[in-house]
């Protein structure tokens, strides 16, 4: 019985896609939320509705497409960065306690996922079920670092730029480490998943805020337009590989 895979392979393509996807994720929020001023109960309302519109989609296709694939990932950060502003601004948890509570969340998912399937396998994945865990986890993923990315440039003070340094540099380690050491490749895996989201939240925020607090200036509409044009541009050379390979069998 030939079984068709349903996810992005783990290439270099696809952390340079994960990581506009989560700018473009903070963007959007941030254009709901702040700029259209709905507030952030109003705008995970929106962002969960498109969320579970485009999971729906993604979890009836039978395969990998990867327009998709891609839309739902950067419904994830878009909800995500909702999740993470209600959890600080509107229930006054701040955002240490959102991260330590998504945190939770997503360790919880991953364990769940490994009682059930003995591993934490990202691909391929062929089943629907798992690719529930799958897409649950990345949810926990992306909130859990839109939270941890806000903690570091709002808590501790540190600035959009230097907390986007602080995170590419753990994103760099984490490749280092797979290329040269032999540690387990699905814990690299999540933790290079949880830090492209900070990353790219403190490059959204570097993008969209004011110059007197450490950010270009270019505004919310503006930076989503550039980052959604990238992510076009990057689903389109993904189509075409695609196209190239033939799908994943067993």
């Amino acid at each position: 019985m030939r079984t068709i895979n349903k996810v992005a392979a783990v290439t270099t393509l696809f952390w340079f896609m994960k990581i506009v996807a989560t700018t473009l994720g903070e963007t959007l929020g941030d254009f709901i939320s702040m700029t259209l001023n709905l507030g952030y109960t109003v705008g995970i309302l929106i962002t969960l509705f498109f969320f579970i519109l485009i999971l729906s989609v993604q979890l009836n296709v039978k395969k990998y497409i990867p327009a998709v694939y891609w839309t739902v990932i950067i419904g994830t950060t878009t909800l995500g960065t909702e999740i993470s502003d209600f959890i600080d601004r509107t229930l006054k948890a701040g955002y240490l306690v959102g991260s330590l509570l998504l945190l939770s969340g997503l360790l919880t998912s991953l364990f769940l996922w490994y009682k059930k399937y003995g591993n934490l396998e990202v691909y391929p994945i062929f089943e629907r079920n798992k690719e529930f865990y799958y897409w649950t986890a990345i949810l926990f993923s992306n909130s859990l670092g839109t939270a941890f990315g806000d903690f570091l440039s709002d808590n501790l003070g540190l600035g959009y730029m230097t907390g986007a340094l602080i995170t590419g540099f753990i994103i760099l380690i984490v490749v280092l480490l797979h290329y040269f050491t032999k540690i387990n490749h699905v814990i690299l895996f999540w933790i290079a998943f949880v830090f492209t989201r900070p990353f790219g939240a403190t490059f959204g925020d570097l993008l969209t805020k004011p110059l007197a607090k450490g950010g270009l200036d270019l505004g919310t509409v503006n930076a989503s337009l550039i980052s959604l044009a990238l992510m076009v541009l990057m689903i389109l050379i993904s189509q075409r590989k695609q196209k190239k390979e033939l799908p994943f069998q067993s």
